[in-house]
């Protein structure tokens, strides 16, 4: 129970503690979710210790996005937690990648491209998925606080790319260039990719 995991964490602290030694970091762990969310509630009332927030044995990548965001996502906004940790079966980077843009998603974190992307419909005419991803891998290095889109099709593209600070949008053998929802200029769709990337190396300078 979650009762039972703050009450176990509680005796091994007091337990060290009787060997005068407090420079200690709490870390509960539970691999149900909404049972670690309740533990952490439980736990932060009772110490002055930081604590390690995590989801234990969260899963695959997709599995264990998923939970984490939730569980992570729900402690924090009740700032509880002073460290975090995801826990994935797969690349150890994935986990990194996953916990920063957990904080960042919270406005816990600044620096670095957030990607928003819209889902496809009949409208796409380009490979907006492929497009996406190559996107998200570009940016991984650039440090600039911004928001980027990356819009299916030239109809809607501009209007809802608006709240992002640079975009782009695909056409028919063609696509546009958006800040902030106005359109910049049109440029083939081949070279799109390259256009973001050299608004983006501008933007750093």
């Amino acid at each position: 129970t979650a009762q039972g995991i703050v009450e176990s964490a509680l005796s091994k602290v007091r337990m060290i503690e009787e060997f005068d030694y407090d420079q200690l970091v709490i870390s509960i762990k539970s691999s149900d979710v909404m049972m670690c969310v309740k533990a952490h509630e439980l736990l932060a009332p009772k110490t002055n210790y930081p604590l390690h927030v995590g989801i234990t044995e969260s899963g695959t990548l997709t599995s264990g996005n998923i939970k984490s965001a939730l569980g992570l996502g729900i402690i924090l906004h009740q700032g509880i937690g002073d460290t975090i940790r995801v826990s994935l079966t797969g690349d150890p980077v994935e986990e990194i990648k996953s916990a920063k843009l957990i904080l960042k998603t919270l406005g816990l974190r600044k620096g670095g491209i957030e990607v928003v992307s819209c889902p496809t419909c009949g409208r796409t005419r380009i490979d907006l998925i492929s497009l996406a991803n190559q996107v998200e891998k570009m940016v991984e290095n650039y440090d600039l606080d911004i928001k980027v889109a990356v819009m299916g099709c030239v109809v809607n593209g501009p209007g809802e790319a608006r709240e992002a600070d640079i975009g782009i949008a695909g056409g028919i053998n063609e696509g546009l260039l958006i800040k902030k929802g106005e359109i910049i200029k049109k440029v083939p769709e081949q070279e799109l990719l390259k256009t973001l990337q050299d608004e983006l190396d501008q933007w750093e300078k």
